[in-house]
């Protein structure tokens, strides 16, 4: 049997990532809102105009805290993917 010794830091380092493989691999996320570039890439689109298209007719849920910073809801952009989806045969 071997013994394996860490330092606080490193053990808590360990962890850290432990904790972020586990939510990487389940899919869980932390995040309520999204930048534009994130909800951009889980909807696979490059155009912004498509996503302010999408914003524009209430597909997907977002605030505008500031003025020129608007946020996606998470869940909603995972709704829209998940009522868009076609099952194949």
């Amino acid at each position: 049997m071997e013994v394996i010794c860490l330092h606080d830091e490193a053990f808590y380092t360990l962890i850290d990532e432990v904790i972020d493989r586990i939510k990487e691999k389940n899919n869980t996320h932390d995040e309520i809102w999204i930048t534009p570039e994130r909800a951009m890439k889980l909807l696979n689109i490059k155009s912004k105009s498509t996503l302010q298209n999408l914003r524009d007719t209430g597909a997907i849920t977002y605030t505008q805290p500031q003025r020129k910073i608007i946020l996606y809801k998470y869940e909603s952009v995972l709704e829209y993917l998940e009522k868009n989806s076609k099952q194949a045969f």
